[in-house]
Formats: structure tokens, C-alpha cells, sequence
């Protein structure tokens, strides 16, 4: 969380390059506030990357999900476009258009089976989730508002393992959370168990096709058949929601036989994440609604501040037209066939890294990379202790930034590190991250038999 620092550094000043000193404001840059007078923007470029230099190289970053490359030619049509306010219809009408195209091209993707759906881009997956959140609790509401019932608290049933964005959600908009506890060895909900969460109250349940956390999809065409049946016995109709932010841009090319999207009508609507395996850069995300009657009337607006009456149901208002732009021009420049072809690439080099890390008798790997292009890995019982903590911070070391964290609740006593491997990363670095992985294990191994000897 950021904070407002101690009053008593308020007037600290920048250490600055003595090369600099003619190029910066007379009296020093403070840190804190304001400079007085303005500089030339060369000394201000230089000031800033001098900054930036200490930022970890982002292509050796295993932690984010998020793209780290993408060609020069959508660098400049990113450029180009940051000015566009993507809300403006009015005034950028192509880009507007481009939009409208990407939903279309996401509808169709995600086997929409009579092509209403109806949709638009987001700030971030996070901001998608939510709007399906909110769609889903509106649709409850006008529910209970038919049958004449007194309003109560509603709840989302979703696994432990979802993303941080359901529990802010509930948060935020008063929404009982209720969780299903993943469990080994599938580490992801049980679909038999869901009916025993849900209620009159339940606006929706949450499918992940992909948890950040252990790299595993649930399975979202038996979860359809659970709430099909809770319908047909008890007369409980509980949507459902994929959570798409990891799975969506890779699903429907390495496994387009794996029925989870809106093949399943009781899928109402799916997130996803553009700037992950979208192949964009930070932020775009997409939510689309299998049909309009999903999106409730009360979630839409009419507004015509900027000229053009037009329909907004995001969180946001103003925002840059450059990331719808970017993954417009992905779509363009990859179509199926080159997304496959990255997708599978990402996947294969996934695959060989799982079993050189496997080839480690202390570590065990939870997720291999068979279906999203993630690892996960721990440290086999009985070889404690050694932590993924202590890896972690060894492959540091050589450049790697891998994070280390707890399973969620009833799982908490596993610690795991995860791996991500993106476009870009080639077989040859995921040889070399083994080989330096390899080498700190047994490094810690036998710092720790040493240190049992004495």
C-alpha cells in the first residue's frame, strides 16, 4: 500500500549525476514535491531512467502473467493511439469500431452458438470480473424483486483458489462470499459439493479456467451439469461465470475440444485478460455476455457527455484507445493459426522446464504445464528443510524475480513457487533457469548437511 511518508523528509532532494548540474534546475530536484521552475525535457528523461534502472528486467520476471514483448509495429500503433478516449464514440469512431470487432472476434472464439453476445473491453481482467459480478447480483435482485421477496444478503460461490478480484468484489459490493476449498490432488473445486453451497440467495457460481495460483482449470462443463441439476431438483437457477483471465487466450487453441464457454448455456458470461496470454501490454480486458438479456438494463447507461449518445456499463469512463488498438492488431497480425502457434510454443517450453525441474528428487511438481503454459512447484515432504523460499531467493541471484507463496485454506501448509512462461521465453532460457535451479538446490542441500554436521 502506498503511504504518505514522514513529514521530516518532505524537503529531501534527489541525488543527482554531477553531469546533470547544468541541465537541472538550479537548487537540486526535491523528491517530494513540486520543482519550482520547469527543466528541459532531456534532463527530465534522464532523471527517470536513472530511477528506472533498478526495476527488475521484466522479460526474467516468472512472477506476472502480464506480456513483457511485444513487435515494434504495435509499439507504434501504440504510441499513436494514447491520445484516443475510448469513450468518446463521437469524436473516434474507427476505434470505437475496433472494439466492437474484438467482441465479435471473442464472441465467436469462445463458440457463442448464435452470435448475440454482447460485450466490451476493460481496464484489466479485474474490472471484468467485477462487471459479471455486478450483472450477476443485478439479475438476483431483479429475481427477487418478481417474487415479491424481502431482500436478503447475497452470495457467490467461487473455489479458494480465485483470483483477488472475487474477494474484492464481495467486498466491495456486499456480497457474501462463499468458498469451496480445493483439494489435493486435482487442487481445484469439486463440482459434486457445489449444489451444497448454493441457495435462493446465490447470484452465481465462478469457474476458473486457469487459477493463478496452482495453474489448474476446474471443470467448468461438469460444474454446468451440477447447476443443471440444481435447477431440475430444487428449482434453484444459478448462473454461471468463467474466470478466463489466463485460460481464455489459450484453451480455445491448444484444447478447442474442451467444452467450457458458451457451448454450455449455463455459462452466462466470461472474463479475460488481453494483456496476459492476449499477448498485450498492461491493460486491457474483456468481458462478454452469451446473450443481452445477461447484461441487466439497470448495469446500462445512456450517456451523451461527449457529444454522441452512447451505452456504457464499465466501471470506468476515460480511457486510452491504445490497448484495444494493440489487440486489435494482434488478432490482425496472428490470427488463429499464430496464436496456436505462440500458445503451443509457450506450452512445449512449459512442458521441458517441468521435466528438468523434476529431475530434482527434492522437488515436486504440482501444475506441469500441460494445460496453461504455468509450474508450479514445492518441496517434496521429507526433504524439509529446504523451502522454496530459499530457492527463490538464490535465483535471484542470476537475474530470475520467482514468487513464492501459501496455498489457500485447508492447503496453507503447502508453500509453492510458481513459474510463468510467456511469449518470448525460449527453450534455451528455460535450459539455463534449470541449470541455475539445479545448481542453488544443491547448493542449499549441502549448506544444510554442513550445517547438520557441526
Amino acid at each position: 500500500m502506498l503511504r504518505k511518508v514522514d513529514a521530516d523528509r518532505w524537503n529531501e532532494a534527489l541525488d543527482v549525476n554531477p553531469l546533470y548540474h547544468d541541465i537541472v534546475p538550479e537548487g537540486g530536484v526535491p523528491r517530494l514535491h513540486l520543482p519550482a521552475r520547469p527543466m528541459t525535457a532531456d534532463a527530465a528523461a534522464a532523471l527517470i531512467r536513472d530511477e528506472l534502472i533498478m526495476d527488475g528486467n521484466a522479460r526474467l520476471n516468472l512472477a506476472t502473467f502480464c506480456t513483457t514483448w511485444m513487435e515494434p509495429q504495435a509499439r507504434d500503433l501504440i504510441a499513436e493511439t494514447l491520445d484516443r478516449n475510448l469513450i468518446d464514440h463521437d469524436q473516434y469512431p474507427r476505434t470505437a469500431e475496433l472494439e466492437r470487432r474484438c467482441v465479435n472476434m471473442l464472441d465467436n472464439l469462445w463458440n457463442d452458438p448464435d452470435g448475440q453476445g454482447v460485450g466490451c473491453s476493460t481496464a484489466g481482467s479485474s474490472e471484468a470480473a467485477m462487471l459479471g459480478g455486478l450483472a450477476m447480483k443485478f439479475r438476483w435482485r431483479e429475481r427477487m424483486r418478481a417474487a415479491g421477496r424481502p431482500a436478503e444478503r447475497p452470495n457467490l460461490v467461487m473455489g479458494s483458489a480465485v483470483h483477488t478480484c472475487w474477494p474484492k468484489f464481495c467486498q466491495y459490493w456486499d456480497v457474501e462470499p462463499r468458498y469451496m476449498p480445493i483439494q489435493e490432488p486435482a487442487f481445484t473445486l469439486d463440482p459434486s459439493r457445489v449444489a451444497d453451497y448454493c441457495d435462493e440467495n446465490t447470484i452465481g457460481v465462478v469457474g476458473v479456467l486457469g487459477s493463478t495460483q496452482v495453474g489448474r482449470y476446474d471443470p467448468i462443463d461438469e460444474l454446468a451439469a451440477e447447476l443443471d441439476r440444481l435447477h431440475a431438483e430444487r428449482g434453484i437457477d444459478v448462473p454461471l461465470h468463467v474466470d478466463a483471465a489466463v485460460g481464455g487466450f489459450i484453451t480455445p487453441f491448444l484444447e478447442p475440444d474442451r467444452v467450457w464457454d458458451f457451448r454450455l448455456r449455463r455459462v452466462q458470461s466470461i472474463n479475460a485478460s488481453g494483456h496476459k496470454f492476449g499477448l498485450v501490454f498492461p491493460g486491457v480486458g474483456w468481458i462478454i455476455w452469451q446473450e443481452r438479456a445477461a447484461l441487466p438494463q439497470d448495469m446500462v447507461l445512456e450517456c451523451d457527455l461527449l457529444g454522441g449518445d452512447i451505452d456504457t456499463f464499465t466501471l470506468n469512463f476515460s480511457r486510452s484507445g491504445a490497448p484495444v488498438v494493440a489487440q486489435y492488431y494482434n488478432f490482425l497480425r496472428l490470427g488463429f493459426d499464430g496464436y496456436r502457434a505462440v500458445q503451443q510454443t509457450c506450452q512445449d517450453v512449459a512442458v521441458y522446464l517441468a521435466g528438468r525441474i523434476a529431475e530434482i528428487p527434492s522437488l515436486e511438481v504440482v501444475s506441469d504445464g500441460t494445460h496453461l503454459p504455468v509450474l508450479t512447484v514445492r518441496v517434496r515432504p521429507g526433504h524439509e528443510p529446504l523451502t522454496v523460499r530459499d530457492i527463490s531467493e538464490r535465483l535471484r541471484l542470476h537475474g530470475w524475480q520467482v514468487p513464492t507463496y501459501q496455498l489457500p485454506p485447508d492447503l496453507e501448509h503447502v508453500e509453492v513457487m510458481r513459474l510463468v512462461i510467456r511469449n518470448g521465453f525460449s527453450q534455451d532460457i528455460a535450459s539455463l533457469l534449470a541449470e541455475h535451479l539445479h545448481q542453488e538446490v544443491a547448493h542449499l542441500q549441502s549448506r544444510q548437511t554442513v550445517s547438520a554436521n557441526v
